[in-house]
């Protein structure tokens, strides 16, 4: 094999026998490879392999659809204070944007929704005693530092209670992201309700 393809490249005949060479060639380099990689993977005896993954801690917030035309929208908080937004329907932007916000600001809404979080791992809902029907929905999703996630979920609209309490601090959540702008209700010609 290894003749036919230095006679290939000598005789000028490389387009001809190339492909027969090359299939050859792929699978040496994919067996290299997998080869490489698994050397890289060893994990020495009675060790366990490293679980560590390091991300940046976030606080998520997206709101779903009403009955009417609310804003539905997503947005995302870092501990850095890098804010990102996607607008999905009746916003005034429609897509995604992002801005810088401080680390403090990401610790103040972190420290606003602490009571409603859930342990790492788990979800949870946060119930009304009574709620208005057909108000917007919410899905919180803390992410740690090691990437394990907790979320809450939510009906707005409760007039009293652990619910009450959540609406609160999500009516403040635009103006603490400073995002007001971006989602701001907007009804377009033709986009129905929803």
């Amino acid at each position: 094999m290894l003749m036919a393809i230095t006679h290939a490249f000598d005789q000028d005949r490389r387009y001809r026998l190339l492909p027969r060479m090359s299939t050859s060639v792929k699978f040496a380099l994919a067996g290299a490879a997998m080869v490489a990689v698994g050397a890289c993977a060893a994990v020495a005896p009675g060790g366990a392999p490293s679980t560590s993954v390091s991300v940046p801690a976030s606080i998520a917030i997206s709101v779903g659809p009403c009955f009417g035309f609310c804003p539905v929208y997503d947005a995302k908080i870092a501990a850095d204070g890098t804010v990102s937004f996607t607008g999905t329907r009746h916003t005034a932007v429609l897509g995604a944007r992002e801005r810088k916000a401080t680390s403090q600001a990401y610790r103040d809404i972190e420290a606003g929704l602490a009571p409603f979080r859930p342990t790492s791992g788990g979800t949870a809902k946060v119930l009304c005693a009574s709620e208005i029907s057909d108000m917007a929905s919410y899905t919180i999703t803390w992410i740690d530092s090691a990437g394990r996630k907790a979320v809450a979920t939510h009906r707005g609209g409760c007039r009293e209670g652990k619910g009450h309490d959540l609406d609160v601090v999500l009516r403040g959540l635009p103006q603490r992201l400073g995002i007001e702008a971006w989602m701001k209700q907007t009804t377009r010609p033709g986009v129905s309700r929803g």
